[in-house]
């Protein structure tokens, strides 16, 4: 079967391990470059201060681990393994500094890993998300752990964010989130359109190059995806869960929507989407619009331990609002956080009487076989049940 357009035509730049939009950009501009690990990323901060946010998001299917190994358990998830091979191998030495935050016990580790075996880097900085933050001095602790990461992000690249770069940094992340929120809507109305496996390459895009020519990309695959005239086929509408983090080879998504499925919401490359509305400023401190909007108005995701109702239950929502027939749970090997909320999910759907599946992946994965049949089996039962 044929590649879907946006991913033949932009899933190798998406995907490069070598990063060459990233060195061609700091080769024009002479200026310096800051990765961050999955799931969110201080991506306005590191603009504001004058350096491009640029996502790591592992080495997928196209780095063998060799040197790795010898620095971390191999049954932990691929993606921190294949990170620290990009590192190990020179692959991420355009780099000037790497941020991390403590989604699960691996990322915090890694952190650690990575300053051990990157000391020369400038910054290598772990941010502290909060753990509780319902709490009244959520947003309040969380401005401070920005603001202190913004000083440091200030001494690396010799440029100060001053409150009106750090607007215009905001106003520039909202206006391409929310081209990519447009794109979803798109795929939750006419699937026929978009696949998903275009919108994860259009999203994964955002990470690695500028998000002014990140908007441009986008507004030119808006404009085309609205003129395509494609047939509704006769397929099931499914939310895809547990991908948060390290991402599925895009032959799995492509595998799963052949098999009978329209995926009509995931969250894929969520950190590009990380706020489910704009983050509103107002004239006030920006850090602390950030912090808020963290808070109060970030995606809700087995990696964010807090939220106004249960995630479950959230999971039940999204199902309802977007109208789908099933969850299925893509979620990589070895993640904690995914493996232990699939058992809090599955007990709602089945109480719910919402059909789900279960598929584990990892970036090496070649083989595809066994998951087509357990999605084609699923298709079957619940178009016939």
């Amino acid at each position: 079967m044929s590649k879907a357009p946006f991913v033949e035509r932009f899933a190798d730049l998406a995907t490069d391990p070598t990063f060459p939009s990233v060195r061609e950009w700091k080769a024009k501009t002479g200026r310096k470059a800051v990765g961050y690990f999955p799931v969110f990323p201080p991506a306005e901060l590191i603009h504001a201060a004058g350096m491009l946010p640029v996502g790591i998001m592992g080495g997928g299917t196209r780095v063998e681990i060799d040197h790795a190994d010898s620095r971390m358990q191999s049954f932990v998830c691929s993606i921190s393994r294949s990170t620290l091979e990009l590192g190990l191998t020179n692959r991420l030495d355009f780099l000037d500094g790497m941020t991390f935050t403590t989604i699960c016990d691996v990322a915090r580790n890694l952190s650690g890993v990575w300053k051990r075996n990157f000391g020369q880097v400038a910054l290598s900085e772990l941010l502290h998300m909060p753990q509780h933050s319902n709490h009244a001095a959520a947003v309040e602790y969380l401005t401070a752990e920005f603001a202190r990461l913004l000083k440091r992000l200030e001494t690396l690249s010799g440029e100060t964010a001053t409150p009106e770069k750090l607007r215009d940094s905001i106003d520039l992340y909202n206006r391409g989130r929310a081209r990519l929120r447009a794109l979803y809507q798109v795929r939750a109305l006419h699937p026929e359109r978009l696949s998903a496996a275009e919108s994860s390459v259009l999203a994964r895009l955002g990470c690695v190059m500028p998000k002014e020519e990140h908007i441009k990309v986008l507004d030119g695959a808006l404009e085309e995806i609205q003129a395509r005239r494609a047939r509704p086929r006769d397929a099931v509408r499914v939310i895809l869960e547990g991908s948060f983090c390290e991402q599925p080879p895009l032959e799995l998504i492509e595998t799963i929507e052949e098999s009978g499925c329209y995926i009509v919401d995931d969250d894929l490359c969520l950190g590009q989407r990380w706020f489910n509305e704009e983050v509103e400023v107002n004239g006030g401190d920006p850090v602390r619009a950030l912090a808020a909007a963290y808070v109060n108005h970030s995606s809700m995701t087995s990696v964010r331990h807090q939220g106004q109702s249960r995630r479950s239950e959230t999971l039940v929502g999204r199902v309802r609002r977007a109208k789908a027939n099933g969850v299925i749970f893509c979620s990589a090997k070895f993640c904690e956080p995914a493996l232990y909320d699939f058992v809090l999910f599955k007990e709602v759907l089945e109480r719910e009487k919402v059909p789900y599946l279960s598929v584990e992946f990892e970036e090496k994965m070649g083989a595809f076989e066994s998951a087509r049949t357990q999605v084609e089996t699923f298709v079957e039962s619940v178009l016939f049940a």
